[in-house]
């Protein structure tokens, strides 16, 4: 499975990004759990929030009220939508994938989040 990232960028405090990622490959399929993870530099990587395929998802409580996880199933495609962005919220955010029929998940490449204050 390929995920390709793309949306990051910089935006002031207050503001919003819409991240989006595609899934493509042999392997990909509606079924999975896509979602976003964070890194800082120094830090561990952190969930975000995800999706699993029936629509359930799962947040981070700081990205609760304020960030918004979707998916189009026919487009193996998981967004990412970041509302009232705080200069806390600087990272490089990852896509994310599992796909559980194997046991296995993907990352993708990363997209640059930074939010000035």
């Amino acid at each position: 499975v390929q995920l390709q990232a793309s949306g990051g960028g910089l935006v002031e405090a207050g503001g919003s990004l819409r991240l989006s990622c595609a899934a493509s490959g042999r392997r990909a399929s509606d079924s999975a759990t896509m979602g976003w993870y964070r890194q800082v530099p120094g830090n561990q990587r952190e969930l975000v929030a995800t999706m699993i395929s029936s629509g359930i998802t799962n947040y981070a409580d700081f990205a609760k009220g304020r960030f918004t996880v979707s998916r189009d199933k026919s487009k193996n495609t998981v967004y990412l939508q970041m509302n009232s962005l705080k200069p806390e919220d600087t990272a490089v955010y990852y896509c994310y994938y599992y796909a559980h029929w194997v046991g296995r998940d993907y990352w993708g490449q990363g997209t640059q989040v930074t939010v000035s204050s």
